[in-house]
């Protein structure tokens, strides 16, 4: 084991990157960064029944985009390129700077290492079916018995073997559970001491069939060639951890520390979080609106605190390295709380320049969206966009949300009762006055007002003197068609004067 942290981050391609992989991934890239270590992408595709085309690609492409590039990793080389990556995964030839190892490309090491336990009596063949087990442990449940596998290929002599084989029978590699062992205890970084009982373990496998190891073989032989010095991985994987323990030893094979993470919890805090709870990838958070930087913070503190005392909870992402501590991280599940993402993604829209605000949105193909088609090129553009961006800001808690509530914005023409228009007990000649009063305000403004939404709201105030209410309400009306709307010193700034004149005259003429 390397004396320098090194860690890994090793997603199995069976689907798109979500919300535990990406906790999972930036928990070991703060702690390489806070300890001057290395970060290292290893895809685990030895499962090739569930592999899924283009997980890959998702996986570079997700910590490139978060900012967590690793930092070691085999070099694009030509025959490196054309050799793997063109043929097994091509869409990550012409990515980024980094490839990733691919673990299937050791598979002669994983054999080489099952073939040393045989040899060594730690592992043996076994010949069993698929039908022999599920009728072994059906009579197991019926006698109330753990399922485990009875050993019984475990004596099989070396010429039987070889005869089973030259006949064509499948064979798996088992791994044999010493017999000697009683309690296997462990240090978790996390959950300190824990205890297991050797009893309770079955011989597992170690190499499939087909030639492939399983994920108990093939992580430890990568984790060890690569120097991996700690593993920190799902809380899922702790019931593995005495196999695991019991293979290091088994190879005489230093162990690295290890750290199980807490549970992501769905918003019943009861459950783990999955589908159940909505979509949990990562391409449906960014879909729907939601900042990579917001989702890195919020991610952070799932399972994870600055300390005792400490009430900060907005973190960029040198922050939470500086910050993030082994000792603070909670042996308790985490409740995912969408509420508490929805603020945090609205405090940094908010932190956002409308020049940054207007990228991102640009960025998040917000023109392209359903409710930006029907849309008149007009109010597209860039100037009339950024305007819609400075009245929504404060209010905004996805980018998925600019506009759709403040539809009247890009409206062609109003279509509002005109009993909206009155001010409480109104009638039409005291509303029809001050509307006039403001479409004769407003046309005399000088143009440089009109691009001063501050010196608009300054006039506005003025005019309305201690009759706000008789004033601006009916305004507001005309120029959005709702009673709840930004301010009508906004709209007007908004919509510009030829516009706002144009609303406020269809106004009084309703009242006619």
């Amino acid at each position: 084991m390397s004396e320098k942290v090194r860690v890994r981050f090793a997603p199995s391609p069976t689907g798109f990157q979500h919300i535990g992989g990406l906790r999972t991934a930036l928990y070991n890239y703060l702690f390489a960064q806070k300890e001057d270590g290395v970060f290292i992408l290893r895809i685990e595709d030895t499962d090739q029944k569930r592999f899924v085309a283009g997980a890959v690609e998702n996986t570079i492409a997700f910590l490139e985009n978060f900012g967590m590039a690793p930092q070691e990793g085999p070099k694009f080389q030509k025959d490196f390129v054309n050799d793997l990556l063109s043929e097994k995964y091509p869409g990550i030839v012409h990515h980024g700077s980094f490839a990733p190892y691919i673990q299937s490309e050791g598979l002669a090491s994983y054999q080489e290492t099952a073939l040393r336990l045989v040899q060594e009596n730690k592992a043996y063949y076994c010949f069993c079916t698929a039908e022999r087990l599920a009728i072994l442990h059906d009579e197991q449940s019926k006698e109330k018995r753990a399922p485990k596998y009875d050993r019984l290929c475990k004596n099989l002599s070396a010429l039987e073997i070889k005869e089973r084989k030259e006949k064509g029978e499948a064979a798996v590699v088992r791994f044999a559970i010493p017999g000697n062992r009683s309690a296997i205890k462990a240090r978790d970084l996390i959950h300190d001491e824990v205890i297991f009982q050797a009893e309770t373990l079955d011989d597992f496998i170690i190499l499939k069939s087909d030639g492939y190891p399983t994920y108990h073989l093939a992580h430890i032989v990568d984790d060890h060639r690569m120097e991996i010095s700690h593993v920190l991985r799902a809380v899922e994987w702790l019931p593995s951890l005495p196999k695991h323990i019991l293979l290091y030893e088994a190879l005489g094979w230093p162990l690295p520390f290890i750290g199980h993470l807490p549970t992501i919890l769905g918003s019943d805090g009861k459950k783990k979080l999955s589908k159940r709870d909505g979509d949990v990838s990562i391409e449906y958070f960014e879909k729907a609106g939601y900042l990579r930087e917001a989702l890195i913070n919020f991610v952070a503190l799932l399972g994870w605190n600055p300390g005792k005392g400490s009430t900060k909870e907005i973190f960029s992402l040198s922050e939470l390295v500086q910050a993030f501590d082994f000792a603070q991280i909670h042996k308790a599940g985490a409740v995912f709380d969408l509420k508490k993402l929805d603020w945090m993604n609205a405090q940094y829209l908010k932190k956002l320049s409308i020049d940054e605000l207007y990228e991102k949105a640009i960025a998040f193909d917000l023109l392209e969206s359903e409710f930006f088609s029907t849309v008149p090129a007009i109010k597209k553009s860039e100037a009339f966009l950024k305007k819609i961006l400075a009245v929504e800001q404060d209010r905004l808690v996805r980018l998925s949300d600019i506009g759709i509530h403040n539809p009247f914005f890009f409206a062609s023409t109003l279509s509002y009762d005109a009993s909206l228009l009155h001010w409480k007990d109104n009638d039409a000649t005291m509303t029809k006055t001050a509307l006039v009063q403001a479409e004769k305000l407003l046309s005399g403004l000088d143009e440089t007002i009109w691009d001063d939404a501050e010196l608009l709201e300054t006039k506005l105030l003025e005019a309305a003197g201690d009759k706000k209410g008789d004033f601006l309400s009916p305004l507001r009306v005309a120029l959005t068609g709702a009673e709840r709307s930004p301010s009508p010193a906004q709209a007007v700034w908004v919509l510009g004067k030829e516009e706002a004149l144009l609303r406020i005259k269809n106004a009084i003429e309703k009242l006619a």
